[in-house]
């Protein structure tokens, strides 16, 4: 959705550590699960908001905007953690979102489908998927046709952030503990796998499968890497070349559209 309006979102990887060291840290305080869940939730989204306002009615350009809320959250978290992991306590239901299987499929793809499910009705059947993609399109053709950009704006970077939360708190039940490191290099995973599926940098054209395709092709190339006993460290270098790739061709496209008006 982010990427679709022309904007960019930094932070996911900061959220998801912060959400997974805040959902370990107020299991051990005592707190019931579920209050946990929809506090990280509710949190995820308050940093989204608090985000999209700055680039939706400040003017601030997104990249500026989630680039300095990479840094601050990551602080933030490595603040309650001492750079340390936080354990949940072992048999904890919270664990169940992570490691449980129903009919043989492992929880956390069966929320993955779920979450699919509904992102595709929202960007394809509603008005505010059009909106979304009207404003990476032409932000004041939408804004004169009495859309509220500003709102839907700031909207969509509650969406990437309360996802963003959500993987944090999947994470933290699967691995049994909160980290602050967690999430290190997922905002350049993620942006791979959005471009590898055909979403526009420049804005304007998005699709919820393609980010799917995007984010297994991603998935597959890391765990190629592994099976094929080559170094891990390859995998940053590896997304970083399909980043830049996929800029440039995205970039090609953009200019050959422009050149054939």
């Amino acid at each position: 959705f982010v990427i679709t309006t022309g904007g960019i979102d930094l932070s996911v990887g900061s959220v998801l550590a912060l959400v997974a060291t805040l959902s370990a840290t107020l299991l051990q305080l005592g707190l019931p699960w579920p209050v946990v869940i929809l506090a990280m939730l509710a949190l995820g989204a308050l940093l989204g908001a608090v985000q999209g306002y700055f680039v939706a009615y400040e003017g601030i350009p997104a990249f500026i905007v989630t680039l300095a809320g990479l840094s601050v959250i990551r602080g933030v978290a490595l603040l309650i953690t001492g750079g340390y992991s936080i354990p949940i306590e072992p048999g904890s239901p919270f664990t169940v979102l992570g490691r449980a299987w129903l009919l043989g499929v492992p929880a956390p793809a069966l929320i993955a489908l779920a979450i699919l499910a509904i992102a595709y009705i929202a960007f394809n059947e509603t008005p505010f998927g059009r909106y979304v993609t009207g404003i990476g399109a032409n932000a004041e053709a939408v804004r004169r046709a009495g859309v509220n950009t500003r709102l839907t704006t700031l909207f969509v970077y509650v969406i990437s952030a309360a996802a963003a939360a959500l993987a944090g708190i999947i994470i933290a039940a699967r691995l049994g503990s909160g980290s602050s490191n967690a999430g290190q290099g997922f905002e350049l995973e993620v942006i791979a796998a959005v471009v590898l599926g055909g979403t526009s940098l420049f804005g304007g054209r998005g699709t919820i499968i393609g980010t799917v395709l995007g984010a297994l092709t991603v998935a597959v190339i890391g765990n190629g890497l592994i099976l094929a006993h080559l170094s891990p460290f390859l995998t940053p270098i590896v997304t970083g070349t399909i980043i830049l790739i996929a800029i440039w061709l995205n970039f090609r496209l953009f200019r050959g559209a422009v050149r054939s008006r």
